[in-house]
Formats: structure tokens, C-alpha cells, sequence
């Protein structure tokens, strides 16, 4: 280490000269005493994405929080900076063939990092595996109830591969393990009110006149005119599922006999059961215009086979069990009394009470894993971890609060507290007021965006923050509010028989020209209610979720929002050549890179090395393109902008104009216009596709969590761009949402609960927020009564 870096190293002791809230002396003789002795996390000169030379320490076996405006530079520290060089470091200790397997990690853009522990990365990354993967399998629930049912099971059938759906030995042979088939959909494949001469066979393989179609419609077997619905159960089944050897059949060459199968039974064998692998694209398409995936007959669906569904353990089945909701589960385990297996009921006890006590308790160890949400994924990872022994570990959370109700979020922050009670360091990227309140220390980034971020202003406790003037603490010191004048509906939108998953069959209006917040705890019907039935039952509604915009890997903010064809036309207009020069993609990229301005060169087991092209350094384009100017500025020069800095730069360009105002209404004006899609967040997502569709006059906008990793300052800005949406457009808006500021400043708020799962799926109250406060059995209403008490 130099001189210099000793030096900088040394200063963290104190709270950067930056912080707006100055340290007492108390903090400063605490940092001095701790300063080099291995007691603090110490980076020096980070400048991952926007961070500016970031000097910080961050103390272990506390509770950390980083939070920030978004855009600030919060993820870059933690997760591009300490994350990436913790888990990089711990890859090297591993042999190069093992390497090898793993995702490359690059040294981040950073001049030293001090008593780092190895790191536990628990983000939003949705949880795949497949068909074959549940909440059993993925939290080793599963393999312990296996363990529980071979040992203690009767009658005894072998050992725990016997209880388990994706080996042989405990699958359920007609599904394989799946707990679903694919069969012909038969209002599909059949139409009952045509005749055979009609075409009631509707599958392209049955059509009138074919080979197929003259086994039956040629046959002696059927009246070719008489309708399906006329015909007897025997014909009906002769018709589509018999086998009965050969039969008769007229044709122009006279009559043959022909083998006869039922025309379901053969598109079964010709289309179902036949690997898809040989089959061409077209012949899956068209096959699975006739197929469904049902749940399996022989199993139940359930995925067991029938000598596993026969054991029992104090009365119940392994396929009962895994049935049941968590906190159901948590009951019948907590009733059963098996000295000879206690050390295997114990440790079943304590992970599923995990999965209860993190709000996960409608969950089912059968529920895929593909279906949960990005937040429920992550609290599935918390939970695989809450069973480790091991201490001094460096666990990094990715806003551990998105997707819970304010019921929850106690829940995390206990969890995220046993952590660190455990002698582990944690350190959480988070915006939720509660999560910062249960913080040891807060390190708070910006103090705005993008170029306007990247630096630390302020680390230190709560008590500090609140007082200090950075924009966090600021809005710390805010507390929500009701409006003081709710919006008078302009009409409603029916909602009958909602009984889609937990819902109840209630019905419930939704009114127009207003804000209406749908709002209940986690699992309790929210996105059935509105993205089942609502949207199905109104499919004139826009809806604008988190899921990515559908792009390729080139595409950019500009290219998804359309700003990208009008910056092309305006340098074509402004140096009299063709927009398609000014396409990285297409006649003006740079040979050397293909337009990607980057070169990426593969050392196997090694870390690969990307490097900005030197033929143009960077910039994608080719030296004939980049020789032309737009005021001044070449097309590089223009996608390195900012959006602010790109409306101010097109402000008199009619086209281009109102586009990138749009983008910096929703709050992304800190985004570039060359951005890659793939590097924005959920949220960020949600609010770009949101701002493709602003233009549209009395249209009904569906959004879905549209606060998820917002700053409080941002969620402020956010609902300012809604009631705009409401008030300038006369759109109606329906926000499915847990925060509280947005709860409050609802026209209209629908609650849904009281509890998850089977729990929930009633509809509690359809009001105004000030009439909600007084609904008995609303956690809703409990959490927002205490908000507004400050």
C-alpha cells in the first residue's frame, strides 16, 4: 500500500468531509478507535458506472443500509464494487478447472478493499429450475420430509430416493414427476354441432377429404351427416378413442381395409406422445393449438407415485403434506410426537417456520419455483440461509422489503437482525422507512443521479440521518398524509365473480377518472383480483408491469422509447446523408467491433477481459459517421446523454421533444440514451415502459408495484406523474401497491386480505383512505393508522 492510500485509508476514521451531517466527537473518538483494526470494511476509490473515487467504511457485525436517490450509485457500491470483489476473490481460491464452471467475475474499478468477509449475494434474480423445482426442493424442506417419511413411514418401503418425484423411484409414472400432462383440449380439437362431413374434427390432420378424415368420415362406422352431439357415449367413444382393428374404407381407388384408431388416441400418438425433438416448428405450433397442460389423473398432480402416496406418517402423506400451506404445515409438524426421528422433525420445524415467520406461510412446498416473484425469491434465499451456524460472514440483500406489505416488513428486518446477531456483517440496499429505522448505520449516496451521484453524503446512525439535510433525511422527517380532497369517480368498471386462485367469487367496482390503490399483505389476492380477472374481464386496460421490455441485446433507452429514429432523421436533415448511417446496428457501425464498442477477449478459465475498441474508441460508430455534427455534437456524443441533458439539447425538435419529456416525468431522467435495457432494474422497467404510454387519452392503466426501487423522494415524483395521468389525460389508474405514501394519496383504495393464501381472497373494503382507517381486521388500515400517528 502507498503512502497516499495509507493516508486515505487512515481519514475514513471520521465521516467523509462531504456528509452533511457533521460527526459528534463521540463518533469520532468510536471511528478512531476502530480505524485498522480489522473491525471495519474499508474501500477506497471506487468508481464503478457513476461513483466518484467513493471512500467509505463500512462497520461489521452491524446492520448496514446504503440508500440514495435511484440512479445514485448505491448498487455500484455494493453489489458492482464490494459484492463482485468479495465473490471474485473467494473464485480464486478455487482450482482453475472449478473456474471454469463459474460466471466470470471482473476486478472492479477499484483502488483497495480492507477485511473483506466472504460474501452471501442475496438479490431479486427470480428463482428458475425449471419444472422439476419447488419451495421444497429449493429451501431442502423436500429432502427432509423424504428422510422423515423413510424412516418413519409405514409400511416401509425403501429408503428416501422412494419419496422423491424427479427420481425413478418415487415419480409418478404417467407424468414423470411433473404433476401436469399435456392432452388435447377437446372443445378445441372438436366442434359437437358440425357433422363429419362438416368438419368436426377440427385439427389441420383431420380436415374433410384427407387420408385421416376418410377412416372415419368414409368408414361404415358413422353417419358422416349427423351431428357429434347427437351422437350416443358408444359412438362418441368409437369416434375419438377406440381401437378396433381394420375397417372398410371407400376410396376413388375403391374400398380398402384400413387400420382404425380414434382420432384422439392418434393425434395422442402422433403429436402428444412423439419426442418434440422430431417434430418440425410448425407441426409444435400447430399441435399445441389442440393441447393443454391439466393436472395428472393418476397422481393427482401431486408427482408422487402410488407406493409413495401409500406411506403415512401420524395419519398424513407425504402428497398431503407438501400440499399444505406452510403455516399449516408448521401446525401438523408441531402435533406430531416421533422420538425415533426427533433430530429429522426438528430440523423440518425450523425451516418451515423460516418460511412462516418471513411472511412466506401461504407458500406450498409444491409451488414452482418459476412462479414466485422476484421478492418472494429473495425471501425464499433468506431463508436458505437462516439454518447456517457460520459467523463473520458478509451478507449483501438487494431491497429484501419489494413485494411486502408493511405487516411484512417487521418480519425481515427481525430476520436481517438475527443475521447480524450471529456475528455476521449485513449490508442492505434499501428505500423502505422501516428497514433504515432498524439500521445500525446508514450510508446515504448522491446526492442526486447519474453524473449528479456517486458520492457519499452522509454515513452514520438513524438518530443523524433524520437530523441531517441530505434528500433521505429529509424524508425521513416527512410522515404521510391523507389528501385533503379525494377526486369524485366518473363512472365504474364491474368486477364479477372474481374466483381465480384464493379469490372468494366477490364482486367489487373499480371507479374511473380516479387513483385506486389495490393493497393487502403478501399472497393475499392483489395480482389474481387485478391481472386475472380485472384485465381479463377489461382488456382494454394497459397494463405496465416489471416484467423486461422485450428487446435484444443491443437495444437502448432510445431504441425502446423511439427517440433513436428521430435523432437519426435529425443529423441526416443536418448533414444531407442517409439516418441509416447513424445506426450502430446497421452502415455507420465500426467494422472493428460490429457496433458494440467494445472488444471481449475469452482467457478460459481466467477472467475474460473487455476492452474498448481502439479503432473508435468506444464510440461504435465508424470516423465517417462521427465526423458529422448536430450542433455541434456527433451521434456518440448524443447517446452518451443523459435524458435531462437530452430534452434540453432537442427541446425545439417537435418529435423528439415530447419522447424524452415523458421519460423524465416517470423520474428516469438520469438514465442514458444509450443505455442497455439490460442493465435497468424492475422498477426501472415499469417506469420506461410507462413512459411509452403517457400519450394515451381516458385509457385505464394497470400498474404493478410501480414504487419498487424508488427513493421516498422518487415515489413523490412518481405521484405527481400519475395524478397527471388522472387529471390531464382523464385516465384511469390502478395501482397495485404496498407503500404507505401512495396508500394515503389514493382516491380510492381496494383491500384485499385479511391474510395470505387461503387466509385471503376476501374483499375487506372499496372506499376512500380516510374510511378505511376505521375497518376492523385490516393490516392495512392497523399500519396506515400508525404511519399517519407519525
Amino acid at each position: 500500500m502507498d503512502v497516499a492510500e495509507k493516508s486515505r485509508r487512515d481519514q475514513l476514521a471520521v465521516v467523509p468531509e462531504h456528509n452533511l451531517a457533521q460527526p459528534t466527537a463521540q463518533e469520532h473518538d468510536t471511528a478512531a478507535s476502530t480505524s485498522g483494526a480489522g473491525e471495519n470494511i474499508c474501500v477506497l476509490g471506487a468508481r464503478a458506472n457513476n461513483l466518484v473515487d467513493v471512500d467509505v467504511e463500512i462497520p461489521k457485525r452491524k446492520l448496514t443500509v446504503v440508500t440514495g436517490v435511484s440512479g445514485s450509485g448505491k448498487s455500484s457500491l455494493v453489489f458492482d464494487t464490494v459484492a463482485a470483489e468479495g465473490q471474485r476473490q473467494f473464485h480464486e481460491t478455487l482450482p482453475a478447472f472449478v473456474r471454469g464452471f463459474l460466471p466470470g467475475r471482473g476486478r472492479p474499478d477499484v483502488d483497495l478493499i480492507e477485511n473483506l468477509s466472504a460474501v452471501v449475494l442475496v438479490d431479486q434474480r427470480r428463482l428458475g429450475g425449471g419444472s422439476r423445482s419447488t419451495v421444497g426442493t429449493i429451501t431442502d424442506i423436500a429432502p427432509m420430509l423424504r428422510m422423515l417419511f423413510s424412516r418413519a413411514g409405514t409400511p416401509s418401503i425403501g429408503q428416501a430416493d422412494a419419496f422423491s418425484f424427479n427420481l425413478p423411484a418415487g415419480m409418478c409414472p404417467r407424468c414423470e414427476g411433473i404433476g401436469e400432462v399435456v392432452d388435447i383440449e377437446m372443445d378445441r380439437f372438436l366442434d359437437p354441432q358440425r357433422s363429419l362431413n362438416e368438419g368436426a374434427l377440427l385439427a389441420p390432420a383431420f380436415k374433410v377429404g384427407t387420408w385421416n378424415w376418410q377412416i372415419y368420415g368414409n368408414s361404415e362406422l358413422f353417419d358422416a351427416d349427423k351431428k357429434i352431439c347427437d351422437y350416443t357415449d358408444a359412438e362418441r367413444e368409437l369416434l375419438l378413442h377406440k381401437t378396433v382393428g381394420s375397417v372398410p374404407v371407400d376410396t376413388p381407388y375403391g374400398a380398402i381395409n384400413a387400420t382404425y384408431e380414434g382420432a384422439a388416441a392418434k393425434f395422442r400418438r402422433l403429436y402428444i406422445q412423439k419426442d418434440s425433438a422430431e417434430m418440425a416448428e410448425r407441426t409444435r405450433q400447430m399441435a399445441a393449438r389442440f393441447t393443454t397442460s391439466m393436472p395428472c389423473s393418476d397422481c393427482g398432480g401431486s408427482r408422487f407415485g402410488p407406493a409413495a402416496r401409500s406411506v403415512r406418517v401420524a395419519g398424513y402423506g407425504i402428497a398431503e403434506l407438501s400440499a399444505l400451506e406452510s403455516k399449516e404445515l408448521l401446525t401438523v409438524l408441531l402435533g406430531m410426537e416421533l422420538p425415533a426421528v426427533a433430530p429429522v422433525l426438528e430440523a423440518l420445524i425450523t425451516r418451515v417456520g423460516h418460511l412462516v415467520d418471513i411472511g412466506l406461510g401461504y407458500l406450498t412446498l409444491g409451488r414452482r419455483t418459476d412462479t414466485l416473484s422476484g421478492g418472494e425469491s429473495q425471501r425464499i434465499k433468506i431463508v436458505r440461509q437462516l439454518g447456517s451456524t457460520l459467523t463473520d460472514l458478509l451478507y449483501v440483500f438487494d431491497e429484501p422489503s419489494i413485494g411486502l406489505h408493511a405487516h411484512d416488513v417487521g418480519r425481515v428486518t427481525d430476520l436481517l437482525q438475527t443475521l447480524r446477531d450471529n456475528g455476521n456483517t449485513v449490508l442492505v440496499v434499501e428505500h423502505d422507512r422501516d428497514v433504515i429505522v432498524a439500521a445500525d448505520h446508514v450510508i446515504d449516496v448522491g446526492p442526486g443521479a447519474g453524473s449528479d451521484g456517486g458520492r457519499v453524503v452522509f454515513a452514520g446512525d438513524v438518530a443523524a440521518l433524520t437530523d441531517s439535510e441530505t434528500r433521505t433525511g429529509r424524508y425521513l422527517r416527512i410522515e404521510p398524509t391523507l389528501k385533503d380532497r379525494v377526486r369524485t369517480p366518473t363512472g365504474w368498471l364491474p368486477v364479477t365473480d372474481a374466483k381465480i386462485h384464493n379469490l372468494r367469487g366477490f364482486d367489487v367496482d373499480v371507479p374511473t377518472g380516479v387513483l385506486t390503490v389495490v393493497t393487502g399483505v403478501a399472497g393475499s389476492g392483489k395480482s389474481s383480483l387485478i391481472h386475472g380477472v380485472f384485465c381479463a374481464q377489461h382488456p382494454e386496460a394497459v397494463v405496465v408491469d416489471q416484467s423486461a421490455p422485450t428487446a435484444n441485446r443491443r437495444s437502448s433507452t432510445a431504441t425502446y422509447t423511439g427517440a433513436l429514429d428521430p435523432i437519426r432523421q435529425a443529423f441526416a436533415k443536418a448533414n444531407g446523408v442517409s439516418p441509416a448511417l447513424f445506426s450502430a446496428n446497421s452502415a455507420g457501425a465500426c467494422e472493428t467491433c460490429e457496433g458494440t464498442g467494445v472488444i471481449h477477449t475469452d482467457l478460459g478459465f481466467l477472467d475474460g477481459v473487455t476492452t474498448p475498441c481502439e479503432s473508435c474508441e468506444g464510440r461504435r460508430f465508424n470516423k465517417d459517421v462521427l465526423a458529422h455534427r448536430l450542433d455541434g455534437a456527433s451521434i456518440s456524443d448524443v447517446l452518451a446523454m443523459s435524458i435531462g441533458q437530452a430534452a434540453e439539447f432537442f427541446a425545439k425538435n417537435r418529435k423528439l421533444a415530447p419522447i424524452l419529456k415523458s421519460v423524465v416525468d416517470v423520474g428516469l431522467d438520469y438514465l442514458r440514451l444509450g443505455q442497455p435495457l439490460t442493465s435497468l432494474s424492475g422498477g426501472e422497467c415499469q417506469r420506461i415502459k410507462l413512459a411509452t404510454q403517457l400519450h394515451k387519452r381516458g385509457a385505464v392503466y394497470v400498474l404493478d408495484e410501480p414504487t419498487t426501487g424508488l427513493h421516498m423522494s422518487d415515489a413523490a415524483r412518481l405521484l405527481g406523474v400519475l395524478d397527471g395521468l388522472v387529471d390531464d389525460r382523464g385516465a384511469t389508474v390502478v395501482v397495485i401497491e404496498h407503500s404507505l405514501e401512495v396508500v394515503a394519496h389514493a382516491d380510492w383504495v381496494i383491500d384485499i386480505g385479511p391474510g395470505g393464501g387461503s387466509a385471503g381472497g376476501n374483499l375487506l373494503f372499496g372506499g376512500t383512505p380516510q374510511a378505511l382507517l376505521d375497518v376492523p381486521g385490516s393490516l392495512t388500515a392497523q399500519h396506515l393508522r400508525r404511519s399517519l400517528r407519525g
